[in-house]
């Protein structure tokens, strides 16, 4: 499934305005709590693994909680995209003597990884830069740090804003629902699912939008601009 994720400046600035107050406001909640939590179950884990938690949440956390439609958020893509650039983090750690040159090819081949595992999750980049950068205690985990702290975070992280979004955000999807319940347009007005698809492909790039994204916003704009030939 393609998404969009560039958008001309002034549009990009004029959709986050249309955010409300109270949707801010959940998401700063959201990942204060979501962050908290984690912080507060690692500290759990035997003392022998030093490091807590991973700075490259911090970002997952806006994403799960300010932008929780987006692509990029989803389970598998915060779970995968995290514990599969840990995992080539530590490799190129092991194997590159030269940091510099270890950090740049882990970031480059945890991109290409997260593409093909379908689990693009932009923090991901930064958890495999601290598997190199990260200093002695950090690459002595090896292939601990792929388990803790990296896949532990993630799926604490990810569990707390499944539950939080399931409570606070449910009136959101039954109204997105019930608006769409009521669309009946003609025919003549609609895109057939392979015209979108071929659209999409000839993008030719990862697209943050999905499928049905793309055709309810069209069915709502078409609503607005032929009121009369609805129904």
């Amino acid at each position: 499934m393609k998404r969009l994720i560039l958008l001309p400046y002034h549009i990009t600035t004029h959709f986050l305005n249309l955010t409300s107050h109270r949707e801010k406001w959940i998401s700063g909640l959201g990942g204060t709590i979501g962050i908290a939590l984690t912080l507060y179950i690692s500290q759990w884990v035997p003392a022998q693994h030093a490091v807590l938690i991973v700075a490259s949440m911090g970002a997952s956390a806006v994403l799960l909680f300010a932008v929780p439609h987006s692509a990029f958020s989803t389970p598998w893509a915060v779970v995968g995209g995290h514990t599969i650039s840990a995992l080539v983090g530590v490799v190129c750690a092991a194997l590159i003597p030269d940091t510099l040159i270890a950090t740049a090819v882990a970031i480059g081949l945890a991109i290409i990884a997260m593409h093909y595992f379908r689990c693009i999750h932009p923090p991901g980049g930064a958890t495999a830069f601290f598997a190199v950068m990260g200093g002695h205690k950090i690459q002595s985990l090896g292939l601990d740090y792929v388990l803790f702290p990296v896949l532990f975070n993630a799926v604490i992280l990810v569990a707390v804003a499944l539950l939080f979004n399931t409570l606070l955000r449910s009136r959101q999807a039954k109204h997105i629902a019930e608006v769409e319940s009521h669309l009946h347009l003609p025919e003549k007005y609609l895109i057939r699912h392979s015209d979108l698809v071929y659209a999409l492909s000839e993008v030719q790039s990862y697209i943050d939008v999905s499928e049905e994204d793309l055709l309810s916003i069209y069915n709502l704009a078409v609503q607005h601009a032929h009121p009369g030939e609805t129904g």
